[in-house]
């Protein structure tokens, strides 16, 4: 996906359908002008997978997407953050509605991972098991924390982490878009620094490449779309057994300081 950058970040996505699944039921969406990148994985039978993401990267940018522009790159982190949450309950209750009012829909939701990313922080939010990384100075970091069954028996010590890599139960999320009444989005807020890559990613590229190797691969010196395209090719080489997608941004901005969520 070809993205124009904006004067303070370069962007760039590329969503693949893998070597296994038939359609794509992921989707991803990126305004640079305001700084919001946004990646959805979804679920469900028949093609309620692709309804539920579609549904969700749709609602949030049209609905968060106004206030942002309304409200600018330097509104006060506390209301960023009570704003994603009310686009999130909104689209929420419309994947919901839709599934309940169509039997081949019914069950269908979606994990969500999204950036909004200004002059001096990137403001976080994820539902389910999509990611955010952080590739800082050489230091690659997993900013998210999984909302899954595997990642719930990890923290209470129930698994090893060489367990994990073999759990049958590693898909099974415990927090989704438009499976339940109410659903919380995770907010976290990170100072940016100059150079600063963020990666968004479904589980598609992180169950199929170890962050070593996605590591290795940012690292290269290479532009995004080489990366991108780098991460999606390592997935399928690795099986491609479900939809791979990524969103890279990179910052170009000064150095500032940390802000609070």
């Amino acid at each position: 996906m070809t993205i124009k950058s904006s004067a303070l970040w370069d962007f760039e996505a590329l969503t693949d359908t893998g070597r296994v699944r038939a359609n794509n039921e992921d989707a991803i969406a990126v305004d640079p002008a305001l700084g919001f990148a946004i990646l959805a994985d979804g679920m469900g039978g028949y093609n309620g997978g692709e309804v539920a993401s579609g549904m969700a990267i749709a609602l949030l940018r049209a609905s968060f997407g106004r206030w942002l522009a309304h409200a600018g790159p330097r509104a006060p982190g506390r209301a960023v953050c009570l704003a994603l949450q009310v686009g999130t309950d909104e689209a929420n209750s419309a994947i919901l509605e839709a599934g309940s009012a169509n039997s081949h829909l019914h069950g269908m939701g979606t994990t969500l991972v999204l950036a909004v990313l200004g002059p001096d922080r990137a403001v976080i939010g994820h539902i389910g098991d999509s990611r955010c990384y952080r590739l800082r100075n050489g230091q690659f970091d997993q900013l998210t924390r999984d909302h899954s069954l595997m990642q719930d028996q990890l923290d209470a010590g129930l698994i090893t982490p060489e367990q994990a890599a073999q759990s049958p139960h590693r898909n099974l999320v415990t927090r989704a878009l438009g499976i339940e009444r109410a659903v919380e989005l995770e907010v976290n807020e990170y100072p940016v620094l100059p150079g600063d890559l963020y990666l968004l990613c479904s589980d598609g590229l992180s169950e199929m490449v170890q962050d070593a190797e996605m590591q290795r691969i940012l690292l290269q010196s290479d532009t995004l779309s080489d990366k991108a395209a780098l991460l999606v090719a390592a997935a399928n080489d690795n099986g491609g057994r479900d939809n791979i997608s990524v969103v890279l941004a990179r910052a170009l901005g000064d150095e500032t300081e940390r802000g609070a969520c």
